[in-house]
């Protein structure tokens, strides 16, 4: 079953989703495939203005349009996946955040290019799936560069040693850049069981992390290549 935000899912004229192991892109967003920007993630904070369908966007990780029919989106597979719309569903936007987008300033940069236009005040935001505090351990160097960098509660960032949370992390930017709502759709991409019956794995959302992990194990084990989840957003009127 597709991720749905339930903040986003309250906006006229937009239909969004959350990708996962049996459906990479959800499926009532298959027929708009077509109309995606081409673009190469590279965990920057480029925001690219969206006028045309299949547009080449070159090396970038956030994507602005007024226009509709255009199916934006981010891939993600344990970073974290943002997608935005203006409250009345007249724009649109979507960003690639791990964790090096979170302390460079992506967040900061898609609420810049709204700012040209708009107020951030007009807009809401949905997290999705992606590593959560749960699993998501690094080293203790990346902590503190988060905790000396960012001007958040400590414990928001690292609830527990050498953890980050990344989803929370995001929610207080957007929070501290005037967004009107944020939620949370889906769940840890590195823990979560698949529960869905139809389907043979044992968890739902592709995971580098965990994939890495078992190619370590086994070497022969495939790579994710070709298997992240996609989070989309468009503007269907």
């Amino acid at each position: 079953m597709t991720d749905y935000s339930p903040l986003l899912s309250t906006v006229p004229a937009i239909q969004h989703g959350f990708g996962h192991k049996s459906a990479l892109l959800p499926g009532h967003l298959q027929p708009y495939r077509a109309t995606l920007p081409e673009k190469k993630q590279v965990h920057g904070t480029r925001i690219v203005d969206i006028h045309h369908a299949a547009q080449i966007c070159g090396e970038a990780d956030g994507f602005y349009t007024t226009q509709p029919g255009i199916l934006l989106s981010v891939l993600t597979a344990d970073c974290l996946p943002v997608i935005f719309s203006r409250n009345d569903g007249s724009a649109i936007a979507a960003v690639h955040a791990g964790w090096r987008g979170l302390l460079d300033g992506i967040l900061e940069q898609l609420a810049a290019r709204i700012s040209r236009d708009d107020s951030t005040a007009n807009w809401v935001a949905a997290i999705g799936p992606a590593a959560g505090p749960c699993c998501y351990e690094v080293n203790e160097e990346l902590v503190t560069r988060f905790k000396q960098q960012l001007p958040l509660p400590a414990a928001l960032i690292s609830p527990s040693y050498r953890h980050l949370d990344l989803a929370a992390i995001a929610e207080y930017k957007l929070s501290e850049l005037g967004f009107a709502a944020v939620d949370r759709a889906g769940s840890c991409t590195i823990c979560t069981p698949n529960t869905d019956s139809r389907h043979p794995q044992r968890f739902k959302y592709t995971s580098y992390r965990r994939n890495s992990h078992r190619r370590e194990q086994d070497p022969g084990h495939p790579g994710i290549t070709g298997r992240n989840q996609y989070a989309g957003i468009i503007i269907a009127g």
